[in-house]
C-alpha cells in the first residue's frame, strides 16, 4: 500500500487525498508558510499533506479529525519525523472548530470540503478562526460545469458523498474570504486515477492479501467511474487559494 501511495502521490502518509507531492509544495508557497507561522489542517486524516507541509517549511500545524485512528497515526508519524514539538492534533468537526477566534495564520484542507455536508459552516468556522488576512488552500471535487439532467445525475453518482454544492468561489465570498486563485486541476486528477489503477492491477495478488478482494474489486469499479466522469467532464477537481477579509 505504501508502493502504491508513492506511485500515485509521490507520499507515503497513508493519505485518504489527491493532493500529491508538487501540490503539497505549491500549498506551501501559497500559503507563504514559514517558521513561526500556524497552520491549521482540516480532516487531516493520518498527516498528509500537512506533516509534510510542516517538515518543508518549518511552521508550526494542527491537525484536526474526527476519526481517531487517522489521527493516531499522524502523531506517531510526526513523532518519527521530528515534528512533535511543532504538531498537536484535535478530533473535531470541521464545521464546529474548538478554536478561539483568529488562531491561525493560514488554513488548508485537501479533498475535505466536497465531502462535508454543510460546507458553508466550515468555510465560516475557517474564516473565525482565522487571523484578519490569513490565507487558506483548498482542493474539491466537484460537478463539471453547465452539467444538468441526466449528465448531472451520473456526476453526483460518481463523486463524493456531498459533492453537490454552490460555486465554491460564491460559499467563499459569503463567508468572509476573496479567491486570490482559483486553478483547474482535472488533468492531473486523471492522471493519478489512471495510476492508482495500474498500480492496484499490477499488485493485485499482493493487496488482496491485505485489503481482501472485496476492497480490490469495490476499488478498482469506483476509480474507473470517478476517472470516466472526469474525463468525461462531469466531474473536475479544482484548487482555491482565498485570504480572509478583514
Amino acid at each position: 500500500m505504501q508502493e502504491l501511495e508513492r506511485s500515485v502521490l509521490g507520499c507515503d502518509y497513508g493519505a485518504t487525498s489527491w493532493t500529491t507531492r508538487l501540490e503539497a509544495e505549491r500549498i506551501a508557497s501559497l500559503l507563504e508558510l514559514r517558521p513561526m507561522v500556524r497552520l491549521l489542517d482540516i480532516g487531516a486524516g493520518s498527516g498528509w499533506p500537512a506533516l509534510y507541509l510542516a517538515t518543508i517549511s518549518g511552521c508550526d500545524v494542527t491537525l484536526s479529525d474526527i476519526p481517531m485512528s487517522g489521527l493516531r497515526a499522524a502523531v506517531a508519524r510526526a513523532s518519527l519525523d521530528g515534528l512533535r514539538a511543532r504538531c498537536q492534533a484535535v478530533a473535531a468537526d470541521g464545521a464546529y472548530l474548538p478554536f478561539a477566534d483568529a488562531s491561525f495564520d493560514a488554513l488548508s484542507h485537501s479533498d475535505v470540503l466536497c465531502c462535508m455536508p454543510d460546507k458553508l459552516s466550515m468555510l465560516r468556522e475557517c474564516r473565525r478562526v482565522a487571523r484578519s488576512k490569513a490565507r487558506m488552500a483548498f482542493s474539491v471535487i466537484a460537478i463539471g460545469r453547465s452539467i444538468d439532467g441526466a449528465r448531472r445525475r451520473a456526476a453526483i453518482d460518481s463523486g463524493p458523498t456531498f459533492v453537490v454544492s454552490e460555486d465554491y468561489a460564491i460559499l467563499l465570498d459569503w463567508s468572509g474570504w476573496r479567491v486570490l486563485e482559483r486553478k483547474e486541476i482535472s488533468n492531473d486528477f486523471a492522471v493519478a486515477l489512471k495510476t492508482r489503477i495500474c498500480g492496484i492491477n499490477a499488485r493485485c495478488d499482493a493487496i488482496t492479501e491485505v485489503r481482501g478482494p472485496e476492497w480490490v474489486s469495490e476499488s478498482l469499479e469506483r476509480l474507473q467511474a470517478t476517472l470516466r466522469a472526469v474525463e468525461g467532464g462531469l466531474l473536475q477537481r479544482e484548487a482555491f487559494c482565498a485570504i480572509a477579509g478583514e
